[in-house]
């Protein structure tokens, strides 16, 4: 049965479905596929995505978040012995504000070089107080000391 997205099928979901044949997949299990995207940023610039329809990171379960973290570092292991990168990428957003553009989890892993067309992702610097760092950190080690399972 094939997936469907916001009405209409998932492009990512056609894509673990084996529904289009245009896409260059790198490999497939049962539970993640990679595959390059239509267009990417760097030659290799290839994306991991688990095979269940789940929009956002958080919603994954704990076999598919392990899945796709060992899929991601053999991936990685086999781009950097391969394409002998000088270091490489891995890439996940999460909403909208995130420049998540498929409501599906995906990772991109994008090999970089020196020079490469993706240019810096992290802002210069930023000027936050330490007492809004510490209000911040309190707040997340209190929640992750409550909610935080491995």
């Amino acid at each position: 049965m094939p997936s469907f997205y916001a009405g209409t099928a998932c492009p990512f979901c056609r894509i673990v479905d084996g529904d289009d044949p245009d896409v260059r997949v790198v490999f497939r299990t049962e539970g993640v596929a990679a595959f390059f995207p239509t267009e990417p940023a760097v030659l290799g610039h290839t994306l991991l995505v688990p095979a269940r329809h789940v929009t956002y990171l958080w919603d994954l379960t704990p076999q598919e978040a392990a899945q796709l973290g060992q899929a991601s570092r053999s991936l990685a292991r086999v781009m950097v012995e391969t394409l002998a990168p000088q270091g490489l990428s891995l890439i996940q957003s999460n909403g909208e504000v995130a420049s998540q553009t498929v409501e599906h989890v995906h990772f991109h892993l994008v090999p970089r070089w020196n020079g490469d067309a993706i240019g810096t992702i992290w802002p210069p610097e930023t000027s936050y107080s330490e007492s809004s760092k510490d209000l911040v950190w309190e707040r997340l080690a209190r929640a992750c000391a409550r909610d935080v399972r491995a």
